[in-house]
């Protein structure tokens, strides 16, 4: 990807992130934050319509790429490991400036969603490829797959909803109910015949 077409979908980023709106995504918008003429726009998509998807697979990518590489970090085949994986990952989502917790870009894509159906079906993949790295984690901890569906939930919806919630769930409230969720990670997965 040419560096211009780049900057171009970073500032698409950016605007949507910091304006909290879809609205911010408009050509005009982001040529005169660039210092760019719309004549680069268009050398580098066919129209607008062509940026909104490109927008939103960058943003997919980018979302689905961070939280992936964070979670498999935590694959390490034991239920100890596991353990430690999910704090980790749990405490990501939970800390302030971290690369996973991005809570006005978030709550925008999310919003835009409602009334964009590509939009929609972005955020639908970034949710379930999100919602498999943290499955991928509790198997290691149970078989039940129910059990994994509803582990995996938890965080992720707390995470979500700190987004979403008015006023905004302060960093501090999201780092204690996160240090509580935690706690409910066992230390051992139970072996064949130990009777648990």
């Amino acid at each position: 990807m040419s560096s211009a077409r780049q900057r171009w979908l970073e500032a698409g980023v950016a605007a949507l992130s910091e304006e909290g709106s879809a609205a911010a995504v408009r050509i005009d918008r982001l040529a005169a934050r660039l210092g760019l003429s719309r004549g680069s726009f268009y050398h580098h998509f066919a129209g607008a319509e062509d940026f909104k998807l490109a927008l939103l697979d960058h943003l997919r990518d980018e979302q689905v790429t961070t939280f992936a590489g964070v979670a498999a970090d935590g694959r390490t085949g034991d239920a100890r490991g596991a353990k430690e994986a999910s704090v980790t990952l749990i405490s990501r989502l939970g800390a302030a400036r971290s690369d996973l917790r991005r809570p006005r870009l978030e709550a925008a894509l999310r919003a835009w969603a409602l009334t964009d159906s590509d939009a929609a079906r972005t955020q639908a993949s970034i949710d379930e490829n999100r919602l498999e790295s943290i499955r991928a984690i509790w198997r290691q901890v149970t078989d039940d797959e129910e059990e994994v569906r509803l582990a995996a939930l938890l965080p992720y919806v707390i995470a979500v909803g700190s987004a979403a919630i008015m006023p905004p769930l302060s960093d501090d409230d999201l780092h204690r109910l996160f240090e509580r969720i935690i706690t409910l990670v066992p230390d051992d997965r139970p072996q064949e015949g130990d009777g648990s």
